[in-house]
């Protein structure tokens, strides 16, 4: 369905909700396409295409809201939705701070966020794809097996219509594909992970991606405990995209006005390294999470985070905004039309320093590269903030990689973590899991490692 259908969608939704009595409303359209394909020895495990449409009606009444949504889209079903949502929001409880978003300006443009490759390439390919992965991962030596890789695709559209104002559309594609390699030796078997991700199936490197995996799970062999102690650390890029995940979900306005984050009440403080820098930035071309505007309708933005030391911002969406006496950063996202949006990053960036990798390593001199961290989320207490991890990765002799070393701990606190950051890394990669971050590896001057 083109975007533009789903804006007269959107339009007729927010008209028969009014027409049933809310005094504000909003509705949000979905139509996508999606494909997620499994390949394992060279075999389609599993292959699923799926397609979807909808929306959700978010209803005003006083300062009681309501949300309901479906997938029938002919005018009854638009005029029950509608109905559904605001009948919702008479028996709603009052909240002083609920309200419809405002129009706050035009949203930008965004080049590129969709290729028509994703919907032009036909799945046989795709699978061919994935199976190149496999088979590359399979040449390198010492590796036994590949658990399976995963090719996942999306291409859809979405339109917002509101009764105070902020609409509009847009299109958008992804796809990403990952694997989980298996390698031996005298009975021992360790996994590696390599991952790629893209607007369309042609961003996606096979070679490099199996490469990747491959070569990860070969350097694992013969891995021991490290011996227990406070050393320098190196982060690697996917390690340093969860702890920054966390960061972001730390800073949005709803977790710190609750008080569940380490980080209420210090705005304005000093509390990271100069060398470390966080920006959530939603009009990125190559980030995943960009849209022109969020999921009300806010144009999106570039929100600096911490910079030069300082905490400078938390994120918004309109409620958290009328809550704190601030103003929106466009951070209200949707995971579909089937739930209202909730304030979220959108594409966090960690800016990328001078040094390459192999600079922090030998910076760190001796210390520990961690390549992995298991349960980082359930880890961390969100209120202080004070961690304990699982974690894999090598040792750092002499200021380059050694044994590989696994079944150990990293601790410590996350304001500590970030005053401790003595460098960031210059290669930047986008990071799929657990969000879009864009990110370098980190080198922390000193955390506390728990081994042997």
């Amino acid at each position: 369905m083109a975007a533009d259908g789903l804006e007269a969608i959107g339009r007729r939704a927010v008209e028969a909700a009014i027409g049933a009595g809310a005094e504000d409303a909003e509705a949000w359209a979905e139509g996508s396409r999606g494909r997620e394909i499994r390949v394992h020895r060279d075999e389609v495990e599993s292959l699923t295409e799926a397609s979807e449409r909808g929306v959700g009606v978010r209803a005003w009444i006083g300062h009681r809201s309501g949300y309901a949504f479906g997938t029938d889209l002919s005018d009854q079903g638009l005029r029950e939705v509608a109905e559904a949502a605001a009948a919702a929001a008479r028996v709603a409880d009052a909240d002083e701070h609920s309200a419809p978003p405002e129009a706050a300006g035009e949203a930008e443009e965004i080049e590129g966020l969709r290729d028509d490759a994703v919907a032009t390439t036909e799945t046989t390919e795709v699978i061919e794809l994935a199976r190149s992965i496999e088979r590359t991962a399979l040449a390198v030596d010492r590796i036994t097996g590949v658990e399976e890789v995963v090719y996942v695709d999306s291409d859809g559209e979405s339109a917002l219509a509101s009764s105070r104002g902020p609409s509009g559309s847009f299109a958008v594609s992804q796809c990403y594909a990952y694997l989980q390699t298996l390698a031996g030796d005298d009975g021992e078997v360790q996994t590696g992970l390599g991952f790629g991700v893209g607007r369309s199936p042609r961003d996606l490197d096979p070679e490099a991606i199996g490469t990747e995996a491959a070569e990860e799970a070969a350097s694992m062999l013969g891995a021991g405990k490290p011996g227990s102690r406070s050393c320098p650390v190196v982060l690697a890029d996917r390690v340093a995209a969860s702890f920054a995940g966390f960061i972001g979900g730390a800073l949005c306005a709803d977790e710190v006005q609750r008080g569940r984050s380490p980080f209420a009440d210090r705005l304005g403080q000093e509390l990271a390294a100069p060398a470390f820098e966080l920006v959530d930035d939603g009009l990125d071309p190559d980030g995943l999470a960009s849209s022109p505007f969020d999921g009300e309708g806010i144009p999106r933005g570039r929100t600096r985070l911490i910079s030069e030391r300082r905490l400078l911002a938390y994120l918004h969406d309109s409620y958290t905004a009328r809550r704190g006496g601030a103003a929106s950063t466009g951070s209200a996202s949707r995971g579909s039309y089937r739930s209202p949006p909730v304030v979220s990053p959108s594409n966090l960036i960690i800016e990328p320093g001078d040094p390459s990798l192999e600079q922090l390593l030998a910076e760190a001199g001796d210390g520990v590269y961690v390549t992995e961290v298991a349960g980082l989320h359930s880890g961390v207490n969100p209120v202080t903030g004070n961690f304990s991890v699982g974690a894999t990765g090598r040792e750092i002799r002499g200021g380059e990689l050694a044994d590989p070393v696994r079944e150990f701990t990293i601790a410590g606190d996350l304001l500590g973590t970030l005053a401790g950051i003595t460098a960031v890394g210059s290669d930047s990669r986008w990071v799929p899991f657990g969000g879009s971050v864009r990110s370098s590896p980190l080198l922390v001057g000193e955390m506390s490692v728990g081994g042997a």
